[in-house]
């Protein structure tokens, strides 16, 4: 008795909204007899190991995202009995800071000798580097 089964998914890649230089790792697995083998396509395009991305099987590796990866993707698993497809979008997304979510208050009344804490959190991707100036000189983290 020889048995056969066409491929079927087990885990399927989902949609990624992910932030520039952000890492990506998709994986698909799919079971069937015999075992399927794997192939990945970028809009309808083969997509093949090269310096930036790795493919090992049914995993996808970008280990550092720039805006030209968004895209659909596409990871398919065939064996000879039958061809399956599981679809997903990448989108990298890369946004300047922003603070009108959380503005930074433009006064703060403080006695003298007492504490103050300014906040800071401009939304960004990626995360924004942040940087403290009083007038033109630049603040350096100390025990004050």
């Amino acid at each position: 008795i020889f048995l056969s089964a066409l491929p079927e998914w087990d885990k399927k890649i989902q949609n990624a909204f992910l932030s520039l230089y952000d890492s990506l790792v998709w994986e698909c697995k799919a079971k069937g007899k015999p075992s399927p083998s794997y192939s990945w396509l970028k809009n309808g395009q083969p997509l093949t190991s090269e310096e930036r991305i790795q493919i090992e099987n049914g995993t996808l590796i970008i280990p550092m995202l720039n805006m030209s990866d968004s895209g659909l993707y596409q990871c398919v698993a065939e064996n000879k009995y039958d061809t399956i497809y599981a679809n997903a979008e990448l989108r990298v997304i890369a946004a300047a800071p922003d603070f009108s979510k959380n503005p930074v208050k433009k006064m703060s009344v403080v006695q003298v000798g007492g504490e103050v804490t300014i906040g800071c959190k401009p939304s960004a991707s990626p995360r924004a580097v942040i940087n403290w100036r009083k007038g033109s000189e630049v603040l350096r983290q100390n025990k004050r």
